[in-house]
């Protein structure tokens, strides 16, 4: 059995983040999101909401599960018999990024590979800082958030 940990603070969920969740979970038995702490992050919604959020989703595939961390993902990822960590990255600075916490990760939890998919053309341009300012200045996000998290928002 296969499982991957999709990490993030999907703070909210976006359509990329759905798009990315279902792609791992047609490629892994099991995958778990996972909302992380970021100390360089200032959150527009609670924890609650977010793992909220992310239940929301998860509950539309039969092996993907939600959960919430204030640990390393590296060491969430190897008490969770995890065998990759999937990251999205939607340009190349993205791909640096991840690319940069892949070596950090490796360093960590050598056992656990990490995958990076790059978005779908058609999400490649969404991301949750796009979705908080359109929620901020009071403008229609619906379309960039999955129908499962619309009513909740």
């Amino acid at each position: 059995m296969t499982r991957a940990l999709i990490p993030g603070s999907f703070d909210p969920v976006t359509v990329g983040h759905e798009d990315l969740i279902s792609r791992a979970a047609s490629m892994f038995d099991e995958v778990i999101v996972c909302a992380f702490e970021n100390s360089n992050k200032n959150y527009m919604f609670s924890e609650e909401e977010r793992y909220a959020f992310l239940k929301a989703v998860a509950d539309n595939y039969e092996n993907v599960t939600a959960d919430i961390s204030h640990k390393l993902v590296a060491e969430y990822a190897k008490e969770h018999g995890c065998i990759a960590i999937v990251k999205g990255s939607r340009s190349a600075s993205d791909f640096d990024d991840e690319y940069s916490q892949a070596l950090i990760n490796r360093e960590l939890a050598p056992e656990v590979e990490t995958v990076i998919l790059p978005a779908s053309p058609e999400v490649a341009f969404i991301s949750s800082t796009m979705v908080r300012e359109l929620i901020r200045y009071g403008v229609d996000f619906s379309q960039y958030v999955p129908k499962a998290i619309r009513d909740i928002i």
